[in-house]
């Protein structure tokens, strides 16, 4: 129903109400009917749910299968060591993923807890629950409104709907109809259910309640709104897929290889295969991901953004898109008088305060006094930004008011868009520009008025994007007495008028700009009039060569026109919540990674939609704080940049954690498989395996979760969406740093064999063997392709020199300790042994670093 399209009287009749409301039993029928005045809670997700979706990961079946397995053939203490991996795994994720979707709950909080309603003849004050359509709800200052209502009579009614439609100042309200394609912002008949009354008083009948409301209908969005997962999230279960088809088909071949060359049984071919698909998998890596996040999260936090899911901060680190709202996010949601026109003249910035001319402090003055309010803080923001700005003129305010007292107000009226103070014998007025001019037959410094002439500096100002306010004085004609419109009469004498602007934040410029250099497209989609959006998103950087479309005008588009504005346009004008989620949704569609910022309740179905959500901590809602899944403490748009930043930084070190940890899975693997093949005993256990997959991998993986940014990392283009977490190089790094350690283990082992060394103690060579190169590797991947030798560079990360150092005390007491030698199956070897093991970690060194100078001579020979 078009409730703004109906007069008062036919609401009224459509509803079936009367002037003294509706009665108590029809009051509760339509209780029956319509449902409680609330909005549902949101559904969530139990602790036992949340554990359980920890293990859900094919690399997790397949260590749930291999912990089965082993138990299954008598071995307890390998299921045992297996089975504490995956369980540490997961206790690691239910912890950091704490999280929980309060948004649709946060909204409910905004709607009003009572409710003034006239019910058979008499006024009530009702749980707002209970309202029903048809109720007469009233409306005072300070009320958040309970429901959507059409209005009957206003007083100088003022609603901030700024939370609900981006509107950056509170809305005038009047009962009058309008036509029926009124956009939501502009039917300034209607009460919207959780908007704040800000001024005046006001009487409207209920015409939605409950999810039917306006409100409700966006919690009704939001409830529909999948979050999609990260983009990291998506390549690691890729990864993971790929991965196992792998481990399955080697741990398949294996099984078949030794039946068929060797004749082996079930049970010790199947034991080996075990040994293979736990040296497979990467059982440290999930740990090392979420640890590696949480790194980048307390980093993040120092610069002033709370993340609330682990991924969030690589994936801002991803996105290609940023789709920002304008009230609030790009600007400060504060009004600031930017623009004077004097004798006729415009002038900006600082240009009015050049030598403190007379005609601006007369209209400073005239401003102070024509205002109802006396100080900034009890004004509301046009009066503010006036008081402000004569203050900052050199205008005592106070003394002013104090020597010219107020002897009459006219007060601000929708249908006179004016107002009019009475000071002794002088008049002062201020208010819409052309009902202010028509008034008017002097210009103060313009010797002839020319009404043309200021018409055009309004339009001048009104195309920018800026609200204008005419200030004017005459003389009165009473002294005293109640002031009344007839007595301003037509021959005042125009001050000047003053553009508002809701200024851009400091910091917004420099950051799109960045954004820019970094590949990152910024759009605005804003509630805002397209003039004020397109001035804005001017002033501050964005490109507007395609100018703005309304919500109106991307109602009327195809879902393929669509996605086609939603790439080529970047501002976008009178958007509802659902033309911000569309918008997202095409964006998306198109394979664009979007990171959507917003403050409001209506951008919280596209804050959760968005690949990423962000949300302003200062001055945004609770709603869209709990949609988002990052909130900036500082509300500075600039930390989005950082964050960007900080989160190619986290891809970097995780893809750098993947290049360090599967050569060492690949060696193992290829160990155990040539051991099979050749019909030799498994130089490393898979207990020795699970202790290199977890102990040792993650004691040097975790220093690089602490490796600093390299240097060119805002300068590169965003990654594909559906780029891999491996690429040829890592795949090609991996092939033979792996195929280098399986041939040094192998070799030592059979040396060690051949040099008269027990089983346990050539299995101890092989076993330190592979983290000897291991360690040594981990300094060759702390960078892509710069020179790891270098003294910079090893003394970047105090991290990885106490790793390399913490594994070194676990490796010799592995080998040397009783209790090691037991859980392990280790012993004790000599100065020769480790002779061999260290020569050879020394060569694998120097070939990965000859690898890296190899690529570097290309890299610049192709540039």
């Amino acid at each position: 129903m078009a409730w703004h399209a109906l007069d008062p009287a036919q609401a009224g009749i459509r509803l079936e109400v009367g002037p003294d409301g509706l009665d108590s039993a029809e009051a509760g029928h339509r209780l029956q009917r319509y449902g409680p005045n609330r909005l549902p809670p949101p559904r969530r997700r139990s602790l036992l749910r949340r554990l359980l979706a920890q293990f859900h990961n094919i690399l997790i079946y397949l260590l749930l299968v291999a912990a089965v397995a082993a138990w299954y053939l008598g071995h307890p203490v390998d299921s045992a060591v297996i089975a504490l991996v995956v369980l540490a795994n997961a206790v690691i994720g239910f912890v950091q993923e704490g999280k929980a979707e309060r948004a649709m709950e946060a909204i409910g909080q905004m709607v009003a807890r009572q409710a003034r309603v006239r019910r058979d003849g008499r006024r009530l004050r009702i749980d707002a629950g209970d309202l029903v359509p048809g109720d007469r709800v009233r409306l005072k200052p300070g009320d958040r409104v309970p429901a959507d209502l059409r209005l009957l009579e206003c007083h100088e009614l003022y609603v901030d709907e700024a939370a609900l439609t981006g509107e950056s100042l509170p809305v005038a309200k009047h009962p009058q109809a309008l036509a029926p394609e009124t956009a939501l912002a502009e039917r300034a008949c209607m009460a919207w259910s959780g908007t704040l009354v800000v001024k005046g008083e006001a009487e409207g009948l209920v015409v939605a309640t409950g999810t039917s409301s306006e409100i409700g209908r966006i919690t009704g969005l939001l409830g529909a709104v999948h979050s999609l997962a990260t983009p990291l999230l998506r390549q690691i279960e890729r990864f993971g897929r790929l991965l196992s088809a792998a481990i399955l088909a080697l741990a398949g071949s294996l099984v078949l290889l030794a039946w068929l060359l060797h004749g082996q049984g079930v049970r010790e071919t199947f034991m080996a295969a075990v040994a293979l698909a736990v040296s497979a998998i990467p059982e440290g890596l999930p740990a090392i991901i979420t640890i590696t996040l949480a790194v980048g999260v307390r980093r993040m936090a120092q610069r002033r953004a709370i993340v609330r899911r682990l991924p969030a901060v690589e994936t801002l680190g991803s996105v290609d898109t940023i789709c920002s709202d304008k009230t609030g996010t790009l600007t400060r949601n504060e009004l600031q008088a930017t623009h004077l026109v004097l004798g006729a003249r415009l002038q900006s910035g600082d240009a009015w305060r050049e030598g403190g001319s007379a005609t601006l402090r007369e209209l400073c003055e005239t401003a102070v006094l024509a205002c109802e309010a006396d100080r900034p803080e009890a004004a509301d923001p046009l009066e503010s930004a006036l008081l402000q700005l004569a203050g900052a003129s050199g205008v005592d305010v106070a003394g002013l008011l104090a020597a010219r007292p107020r002897s009459g107000l006219l007060p601000f009226a929708s249908e006179n868009k004016l107002m009019a103070t009475r000071h002794g014998e002088m008049l002062y007025v201020k208010g819409a520009p052309e009902r202010v001019l028509a008034r008017c037959c002097t210009a103060l410094d313009q010797a002839r008025f020319e009404p043309a002439d200021w018409q055009q500096q309004i339009q001048r100002m009104a195309s920018d994007g800026l609200r204008v306010l005419a200030l004017a004085r005459g003389r009165s004609v009473r002294h005293d007495g109640r002031l009344e419109l007839a007595a301003l009469g037509d021959a005042l004498e125009l001050v000047g008028l003053v553009g508002f602007s809701d200024p851009p934040r400091a910091e917004v410029p420099g950051a799109i700009a960045a954004c820019t250099g970094a590949g990152i497209t910024v759009k605005m989609i804003t509630g805002d009039h397209a003039d004020t959006a397109l001035a804005i998103a001017g002033a501050i950087g964005i490109d507007t060569r395609h100018g703005a479309l309304s919500g109106h005008e991307l109602d009327g588009l195809s879902p393929g026109a669509l996605a086609q504005a939603a790439l080529r346009v970047n501002v976008f004008a009178r958007a509802a919540p659902e033309h911000k989620l569309r918008l997202v949704e095409a964006l998306q569609a198109q394979g664009r990674i979007v990171a959507m910022t917003g403050d409001g309740v209506n951008d919280a179905p596209a804050l959760k939609r968005a690949d990423i959500g962000v949300a302003m901590g200062q001055t945004g809602t609770e709603a869209a704080r709990e949609a988002a899944d990052m909130v900036l403490a500082d509300d500075h748009f600039a930390t989005i940049v950082s964050g960007v930043e900080e989160g190619r930084g986290v891809y970097d070190n995780i893809r750098k954690a993947i290049l360090f940890a599967l050569p060492t899975n690949a060696g193992e693997a290829m160990v155990i498989f040539l051991a099979v093949v050749l019909g030799v005993t498994l130089p490393i256990t898979p207990v020795q395996v699970l202790w290199i997959n977890t102990v040792t991998a993650i004691t040097l993986a975790l220093a690089l979760a602490f490796e600093p940014l390299e240097s060119d990392v805002m300068r590169r283009a965003p990654r594909p969406r559906g780029q891999g977490l491996v690429d040829a190089f890592m795949l090609l790094r991996l092939l033979w740093v792996g195929a280098l350690m399986t041939a040094g283990s192998f070799a030592l082992y059979l040396a060690a064999l051949a040099a008269g060394d027990d089983l346990a103690a050539a299995r101890t060579v092989a076993f330190n063997t592979l983290v000897a190169c291991e360690l040594v590797y981990l300094f060759n991947a702390r960078r892509w392709h710069a020179p790891s030798w270098q003294l910079r560079t090893l003394l970047a990360n105090p991290w990885a020199l106490g790793a390399a150092g913490l594994l070194v005390l676990l490796q010799l007491g592995s080998t040397y300790l009783p209790l090691g030698n037991r859980l392990l199956g280790t012993a004790p070897i000599g100065v020769v042994e480790w002779l061999w093991i260290l020569g050879f970690a020394a060569l694998a060194f120097i070939l990965v670093e000859i690898e890296k100078a190899w690529l570097r001579r290309r890299s610049r020979g192709l540039h």
